[in-house]
């Protein structure tokens, strides 16, 4: 499971394989939300509200990265970082 960015305590992961749809990992401290690349929406589990809020401003800037690196673990490649909220 390749770490793809970290900002603000947040680690944000995407598996090799994984189900449909494209969806990426966010973690922060215990809590873990999986959302959905093409509309930022969640689709399992739950941050604190600014947490959330945070993914998915960045999901918003970084969607054309988390594309490709959806794209890159379905071809069975390692990934690009990418660069975190600032």
């Amino acid at each position: 499971m390749p770490e793809l960015s970290r900002f603000f305590g947040i680690v944000i992961t995407m598996y090799a394989r994984d189900h449909q749809p494209a969806h990426f990992h966010a973690r922060y401290g215990d809590d873990e939300v999986l959302i959905e690349i093409e509309t930022s929406r969640v689709l399992r589990g739950m941050l604190p509200r600014r947490g959330l809020a945070m993914v998915e401003e960045w999901c918003e800037l970084r969607r054309p990265e988390l594309r490709a690196a959806w794209d890159s673990l379905r071809r069975g490649t390692s990934p690009d970082k990418i660069a975190p909220l600032e």
